[in-house]
Formats: structure tokens, sequence, C-alpha cells
């Protein structure tokens, strides 16, 4: 088994080079054994707590693997519930919803078609990552010889697509008002589920890459600019109030709005804040350490107590659960609910965006206006052999400002600041820059990159991406147009050669009367001699 398929939240590799059967095998059995080793007391003797969620996503690959996985937790003598093909954060739901003491996910989340891994939670769908059990589940299965054993463990399926349903719904506000969105998929699981949950609303949806054909028309991660082509497309042509785009397994979305301007994720936590603190004044909202300053400054200003906190959701859901804080969001375009037991959900995200947008009395534009303040560069990787070095130096040119050390290093000043923090698992160090002006921001973007190097661009970023198809009436027109263009200049052509032939002819015929005029005379005085 590959070691470096073990990541910081989850495990994921290459299919089946580096994630095959026999390794879906070896980690069930030891998923398996790190989860039932948590129990406690009365637990140990419940079925349901002796009993582990299984499901998957649309990759061509995870069913075999569910499937060996499912062998494996048997053989280690613990009960399955397969919960079939389903979105990732319905395996949250799952795992309280029946009381197991965990759960496995068969995903690769955004990557592309040939990766595949395992999302693995522990009982309440607490995350378990490197620190919270992930290397003892590694440790576990490379220790394993053999995928041979007698399963001892009952297995049976369980289709929860109606609790779900009704468990993202109780969010919706009754009497809400018809609109239209466009939603891209990413040939992800949110083709499956956006149709199972939001099919019986009033409300138009626009499918953009609903289907799941093995394969992705763009990568499924909407954080990558390129991907967001064809959702921005349709909500300005289609006259859509917004537009969403969803990763592989619809636990995140990015949103644009009716004219197809990003909406960044910091940005969608302070208007849902705002939202949440209307209804429970009070109370604690948790954001990333990268989110825009404005997080902060609304969630204040409507009585809130902001909460910041380090990057990841393992981290993320701690802190909220910590805090009995209501909400939670995170730059990736996770979100996170207090009523949603902590966790994150792409689709309950998606309701509470339909609440607020039903009552609005303006474009969803003209709602993010007031929230776009500052000046962001977004997410910059540079590649950085000693990442600590690196940090340390920018913690000594900018000493005079604010410097804090939760998530690798945050300086602040009056009118900007920067958030520089390595990769957990490449030589990367990511920049996030904001400041009050564009001049500032690119001021600033310059004189740490000179120190930083040049910005490291990923082969999926620069991927040329397939031309946007227009809508049929569209196409048919540009189509019908351009077969009378091609047709003009075909018969103007034909006619310029036909013309040319006649020129041609009459010219040759011209040349042959000239010369049989000349030879004309000379024949005749031969012949009469003759005659004489």
């Amino acid at each position: 088994m590959d070691p470096t398929i073990f990541k910081a939240y989850d495990i994921r590799g290459v299919y089946p080079d580096q994630v095959n059967e026999e390794d879906a095998w070896k980690i069930g059995y030891a998923s398996a054994q790190f989860l039932r080793s948590l129990l406690r007391g009365y637990e140990r003797g419940q079925t349901r707590s002796q009993s582990i969620c299984v499901a998957r996503d649309m990759r061509t690959h995870s069913e075999s693997l569910a499937g060996a996985l499912i062998r494996g937790i048997s053989a280690c003598g613990a009960n399955v519930v397969d919960i079939g093909m389903i979105d990732t954060p319905q395996m949250y739901f799952a795992i309280n919803h029946l009381g197991t003491c965990g759960g496995v996910q068969v995903t690769a989340s955004h990557n592309p078609a040939k990766y595949n891994g395992f999302k693995i939670s522990g009982a309440k769908a607490r995350p378990v990552g490197v620190d919270t059990g992930l290397k003892d589940i590694e440790h576990i299965a490379m220790a394993l010889l053999h995928t041979k054993g007698r399963a001892t463990g009952a297995v049976r399926k369980h289709d929860l697509t109606e609790e779900y349903k009704n468990h993202v719904l109780k969010f919706l506000k009754p009497g809400i008002r018809r609109l239209r969105i466009a939603i891209d998929a990413s040939n992800g699981m949110a083709g499956k589920m956006v149709p199972a949950v939001f099919g019986d609303l009033p409300m138009e949806i626009i499918q953009i890459n609903f289907r799941h054909t093995g394969t992705f028309k763009h990568e499924p991660n909407p954080l990558i600019e390129e991907n967001l082509a064809e959702v921005k497309h349709a909500a300005k042509k289609q006259n859509c109030h917004f537009g969403v785009c969803f990763d592989g397994d619809a636990d995140r979305l990015m949103m644009v709005d009716e004219k197809g301007q990003n909406i960044g994720c910091d940005l969608i936590t302070a208007l849902i804040a705002q939202y949440f603190l209307n209804k429970e004044p009070k109370s604690t909202i948790v954001y990333d350490l990268r989110s825009s300053l404005v997080v902060a400054e609304e969630v204040l200003k409507n009585g809130g107590t902001p909460r910041r906190e380090r990057v990841g959701h393992a981290f993320m859901k701690k802190a909220l659960r910590d805090s009995h804080g209501v909400f939670g969001g995170e730059l990736s375009g996770h979100f996170y609910y207090r009523d949603n037991y902590y966790a994150d959900s792409g689709l309950i995200t998606l309701v509470h965006v339909l609440n607020i947008v039903s009552d609005a009395k303006v474009p969803v534009s003209e709602l993010i206006r007031p929230l776009r303040r500052y000046y962001t560069s977004g997410e910059i990787n540079f590649q950085v052999e000693d990442k600590q070095a690196k940090m340390d130096e920018l913690a000594r040119v900018y000493n005079d400002g604010k410097i804090d050390r939760l998530d690798g290093v945050t300086i602040w000043y009056k009118d900007w600041w920067l958030n520089c923090r390595p990769s957990n698992t490449e030589p990367l160090l990511r920049l996030n820059v904001e400041a009050k002006s564009k001049n500032l921001l690119d001021e600033k973007l310059e004189e740490i990159g000179q120190r930083l190097g040049k910005p490291f661009m990923e082969k999926k970023q620069t991927k040329k991406q397939k031309p946007i198809k227009e809508p049929k009436a569209a196409k048919a027109k540009k189509v019908t147009k351009k077969k009378k263009t091609a047709k003009r200049k075909t018969v103007a052509k034909k006619k310029k050669a036909t013309k040319k032939k006649k020129t041609a002819k009459k010219s040759k015929a011209t040349k042959k009367k000239t010369v049989a005029k000349k030879k004309k005379t000379p024949r005749k005085k031969r012949t009469t001699r003759k005659k004489k």
C-alpha cells in the first residue's frame, strides 16, 4: 500500500495504481477496528453502535471499491449499512440519524476522474483526520498482510433519500417565491441529489452537467475560475436570479450573481451570517482566517460574536461545536451548520441562499454590493522548499504590523493585511492579501512576490477550457447564417470561375480565327495554281 495516499483529512490517490480493491479491504478493516475501539460502556452492546455506514460517489470505480471496503469492515466483525450512491453530506446525516459509530464515503471529491479515495467520519459525524485517528488507521492498514477473513458482520442496504430530503428542506421557509437558478453539478453527486431534494419546489433549475458519464466535462472543482464558465454563461443568458457550481461530492459550492460575476465564499459567509443573526441575535459565527475583514465587521454590526479559526474542516467543525456557534463559513466553499450536526452541506447552503434571495427586493448583485468594500488577491501558491524560513522572513520584514501565528503567519496593518500559510502535503506557501485600494493591493503583491518567488501554477489551472455550448436556438441561427454565407461565397466563386472560363474560351476562339485568317490566303493561291 502506498503510504502517500493518507492525506491530512482523507485518503486519496490514482486508481488502480495507488488506490485499489486490496487497499479498500485493508482500509475497511482498519477503519472498523479504530471506530469500534472508541465505543464505551453501554454503546459497546448496541447493534447500531457496532455498525458503520458505507456509501460512494458516481465514479466508475467507486462501486467496486465500496464492495471491497464493505468486505473488510465485515471481516473485522462490524455491521455495515450500505446507503448507496449519495453526496458526502448525506453521510454525516446518516451517521447521526442511524446512530452508527461512524461512516466511510468512497469519493475523491473535486479530483479528476482517475482519482478515488475515502472520507472517514466517527460517531456524530466527527471528522477523522491526521490528528484525530487517520494516523492510527494508516498504521493498522499498512500492517495487514492479506485481505482474507471470514465475514462475521451483517450487511444491509438502506435508502435514506426521503429522510434526507426532509432534513434538508426543514430549513426552507414556507411560501418561497419562484426563482430561476443555473446549477452546474460538475457531472458529480449534485446531479442526482438536486432533482431528488428540490424537484418538487416552485423553482426553475437550468441543469448543467447533471449526467453521470464516468468522466467530467470540466474538473469538479469550483474554485478554479475556468470551471465556472458554463454557469456564468447560463446565469447571464437565461435571466437567472443566480448560479451555483458544486464540486464532485456536493459538499462545496461556489456562487455567481445574475450578471455572472463571482461571489467570494467569504462574502456568502457574511451574507448568511446576517440572516442567522437576525433570527438568533448574539450567536457565534465561525470563519476561516483567510476570509475578508468584511465577515467580522458584518458579524459585529449585526450583534454577533465572530470567531476566527484555522483553515480545514476538522478545525472549523471543532470550533463551531466548542463555541456552540450557529454557522460557519470557509473560503473553500464549505459552510457549516449547528443544526446539521455541526457539519457542512452544499444543499443546505443552497436552501439558506434561496431563503435570502426569495425575501430580498433587489437582485443578488445589489445584495452583495455593500460587502465588496475591499480588494482581495485570492489564494496564490508559491513553490518554496523551506516554508518556515520564508514565513519567518515575512514576519521580520513586516515586524511593525500586528502579527499572529494561528495558521502560518498573519500580519495586519491599518489599510491592508496578509496571511501566508504552508500546505500540509506540498512544498507550497499559500498567500492571501487584502487591501483598501486596488493600487495598494498590487503594490503589496509585487513587494511580497519578490521575496516568495514566482507564483506556482498547477497544470489543471492552465488547461484550455472547451468552448461553451450555446443554446440550441442560438446555435441553429448561427449555423444557418454560416451556411448562407458559405453558399453565397460558393455561388460567387462559381460565377467568377464561369466568367473566367468564358473569357478564356472567347480569347482562345479569337486567337484561332486570327491564325486561320492568316493561313487562309496562301492555301487558296496554291490550289489555284494546281487547277491551271
